[in-house]
């Protein structure tokens, strides 16, 4: 019984030693584009933060060995929940386009122009072969005009890397390729949208 008993408290200090162990942190970069606007528009952009359902409402990085189930790497996450670093990386992409005159979280005054709403659908690595894997981010955006509440454009906008490798530092690099690119579709989107005669 004593031996038992010791046998499955390690097994309880062994889960608590690998729970306090510090998993690798990533962190995504937003695209690089080159401001090409003369001044910028007169206009104020809200992101508003992404939603997503619970299985991305994380900070853990997600991979899929079916299509049924989602699994976490035991070894990394984020920086941040992935809806806050999708929020950050479109409110960056937006400002270093310099077309705007603000892009934030929040409106400076009473509101803003237009407000981002999105929620993100895949944001996931699919692995359903051993040394393949496949980064998949996918979005639904919203562009309303504040004044009068209306849905002026939708867009779908998706990304997919594929990678011949499942170790983390690899699957941490399609997602940075993957959400550059899907990023970069997002912002010319946006700019495209409210242009002025657009």
């Amino acid at each position: 019984m004593g031996l038992v008993l010791l046998l499955s408290g390690c097994g309880a200090l062994d889960v608590l030693d690998r729970a306090s162990t510090p998993l690798e942190v990533y962190d995504l970069r937003p695209p690089e584009i080159v401001a090409t606007a003369a001044a910028p528009l007169p206009l104020d952009v809200i992101v508003e933060r992404p939603e997503a359902s619970g299985s991305l409402t994380t900070d853990r990085i997600m991979v899929r060995p079916d299509p049924l189930r989602a699994q976490y790497l035991p070894d990394a996450r984020w920086a941040d929940p992935v809806p806050e670093i999708m929020q950050t990386l479109m409110v960056r992409s937006l400002n270093d386009s310099g077309a705007l005159r603000y892009a934030g979280r929040r409106p400076l005054g009473i509101g803003g122009d237009y407000a981002v709403l999105t929620e993100i659908v895949n944001f996931h690595a699919e692995s359903f072969a051993p040394d393949e894997a496949q980064v998949e981010i996918g979005m639904l955006v919203r562009l309303v005009r504040e004044s009068d509440a209306m849905v002026v454009a939708t867009r779908r906008i998706e990304a997919t890397v594929e990678v011949t490798s499942t170790d983390t530092p690899t699957l941490a690099a399609a997602f940075d390729r993957a959400t550059r690119n899907a990023l970069k579709e997002f912002t010319s989107w946006i700019l495209g949208a409210i242009r002025p005669g657009s």
